[in-house]
């Protein structure tokens, strides 16, 4: 299953396909939104081995990132993207529907 609402950047799927490819056994980033962190709830990056019951697919060229249902919720409209700059390399979510973020990148509210 294929869920549109969440998009990812060419650098973003360029720098999955390349994590994945050097994990043996992962097939996968796992993206999740859990409570906390400085404004409220935190993105969690994982690499995962497989899908779960309730997980969406967001797929470009190689890569491949599973986001639960759950945090589908918070997530709808994103992208994902990867930065690399001169404060360093990171992925980082553009989220239409957070009204704050911290200074980290990983942490927002709704």
């Amino acid at each position: 299953m294929t869920d549109v609402s969440v998009t990812l950047s060419d650098a973003a799927a360029k720098r999955i396909a390349a994590i994945v490819g050097t994990e043996p056994g992962r097939n996968a980033l796992r993206v999740s939104v859990e409570g906390g962190g400085c404004s409220g709830f935190s993105y969690k990056f994982d690499l995962a081995d497989g899908m779960q019951d309730d997980d969406i697919i967001v797929e470009k060229n190689d890569a491949k990132v599973l986001i639960d249902s759950l945090s589908l919720v918070y997530m709808a409209g994103s992208e994902i993207d990867f930065v690399d700059n001169l404060l360093g390399q990171s992925f980082q979510i553009r989220n239409p529907n957070a009204v704050a973020s911290c200074g980290c990148g990983t942490s927002f509210s709704i």
